[in-house]
């Protein structure tokens, strides 16, 4: 749908009046993340499912607060996408007729879904055309009253949060190895010696790059096999269908960089499901027991809510990432890339406490 059925339907839903709260407190994004001027702006929602509409909340929200700017913005919705699914022809239509050089904002309940043919690759197509962009994806977990406490993970002091993520970075870019301990039984080792510690913190000028929405973490590839211990999930965890928050602590046992058991209450039988699924349809199917990321939350005002993009940025909290960590600096090929947020980690670096 185009911008103006698309504002329609979010009347019809009786979502105006929120989008219109919500717009101005993200009217502050443009100029604190993007750092905009006069580039037009292209804000891609979907349609959401009852009861869980946080995502075309969220777009239009973006449309209303780029239009109190007086900016150029177009508003287009499709219908929910998952993995493997096509995005809908007005979209790829509107990224196709977008000039270089500008912005996409995408909102979405689960995925953007492929291109066609504008590539396989988001992120690829956005450097190609020299664009920026912000994505907040997998919403479609969230009831529709949480948007605020997505909103409240955005509206942060980005300054002292981009300093603080600075000095974490500046700290694990001197090091080769991490040790992770929680009280909660976490026990494990992770080698990032000649990897690139990566930030996401919500500084997105620069042409061609982009990122997450709410943004506050510090994230690195493994390198190699040398991942090895036991991590006990006590945040949520991301399966194939949905965001979890856990009840019942997983306890994960890794080896040479693989998970080889997996152990807990229904939320772990989600997750090993998840996992033997992938591999069944796999090539590679070892590839999808790799652990890839390990990642630190460092945004004061995220919380762990059920959904895996606020959750992951939690200050006190960490996470791995199973599978897939070639977009990012690694040589992990996977068909997942699943978040597990555990809680209150103590980090060591080379054998000395890391300052966070």
């Amino acid at each position: 749908m185009e911008t103006i059925p698309s504002l329609q339907w979010v009347k019809d839903q009786g979502l105006f009046a929120d989008a219109e709260r919500i717009g101005q407190t993200l009217s502050k994004i443009f100029p604190s993340c993007l750092g905009i001027t006069d580039e037009k702006i292209l804000i891609i929602g979907d349609c959401g499912s009852p009861g869980k509409l946080v995502a075309p909340l969220l777009a239009s929200a973006f449309y209303v607060a780029a239009n109190s700017l007086n900016l150029n913005t177009k508003l287009v919705f499709q219908s929910p996408k998952s993995k493997g699914d096509i995005t809908d022809d007005d979209v790829i239509s509107s990224l196709s007729d977008l000039p270089e050089g500008n912005i996409i904002i995408v909102n979405s309940s689960d995925k953007l879904g492929s291109l066609g043919e504008l590539g396989r690759s988001f992120r690829k197509f956005v450097a190609k055309k020299k664009h920026r962009f912000l994505s907040a994806t997998s919403l479609g977990d969230l009831d529709t009253s949480m948007v605020d406490a997505v909103i409240d993970a955005a509206n942060v002091d980005y300054k002292p949060m981009q300093s603080a993520l600075k000095r974490l970075k500046e700290q694990l870019d001197r090091g080769k190895e991490i040790h992770v301990t929680t009280k909660a039984g976490t026990d494990f080792f992770y080698d990032i010696e000649g990897m690139t510690n990566l930030v996401s913190d919500g500084h997105y000028t620069e042409k061609g790059t982009g990122g997450n929405f709410p943004s506050g973490e510090v994230y690195v590839p493994c390198s190699g096999n040398r991942v090895e211990g036991k991590v006990v999930l006590d945040g949520s965890s991301r399966n194939w269908k949905h965001t979890a928050i856990i009840k019942t602590p997983i306890s994960l046992t890794i080896e040479k960089g693989s998970i080889t058991s997996i152990e807990g209450g229904e939320e772990a039988k989600e997750l090993q499901k998840t996992l033997e699924m992938a591999a069944g349809i796999s090539k590679h199917p070892k590839s999808v027991y790799r652990v890839g990321e390990l990642g630190i939350g460092m945004n004061p005002k995220a919380r762990i809510i059920g959904s895996t993009l606020v959750d992951e940025k939690t200050l006190g909290t960490a996470h791995i990432g199973i599978g897939s960590n070639y977009w990012f600096g690694g040589k992990i090929y996977a068909l997942i890339h699943l978040d597990q947020i555990f809680k209150a980690p103590e980090i060591e670096l080379d054998g000395k406490k890391v300052d966070i």
